[in-house]
């Protein structure tokens, strides 16, 4: 894994030590580990006022039988999306797994 710092003009291997010119042009197509980051967060606060579907699931924390629901990928793209559910009563979090 290469990094840079926000100043640095050459690209350093994390693990040997390997450095390497920085490119802008090719900088500006490459994705970085912070943009995966931010395109991986997603608020789930106020799950209703957001527009959540809703679907029976029995909340492992309360026991109540609805709950808001949401899609997303955390694995590999070859993998299958991850379900997560946001229990109505007591907003418990929990995931479901597809194995």
């Amino acid at each position: 894994m290469m990094r840079a710092g926000e100043e640095s003009d050459v690209w350093e291997c994390t693990s040997c030590g390997y450095v390497e010119g920085r490119d802008a042009v090719e900088d500006a197509e490459m994705t970085t580990t912070q943009g995966q980051q931010k395109s991986e967060i997603v608020d789930v606060s106020d799950a209703e006022d957001q527009g959540l579907p809703t679907t029976s699931a029995r909340c492992p924390e309360c026991g109540n039988d609805r709950a808001h629901w949401y899609m997303q990928q955390i694995r590999s793209a070859d993998e299958s999306e991850t379900r997560f559910f946001i229990c109505t009563e007591c907003e418990h979090k929990w995931r479901e797994d597809d194995h």
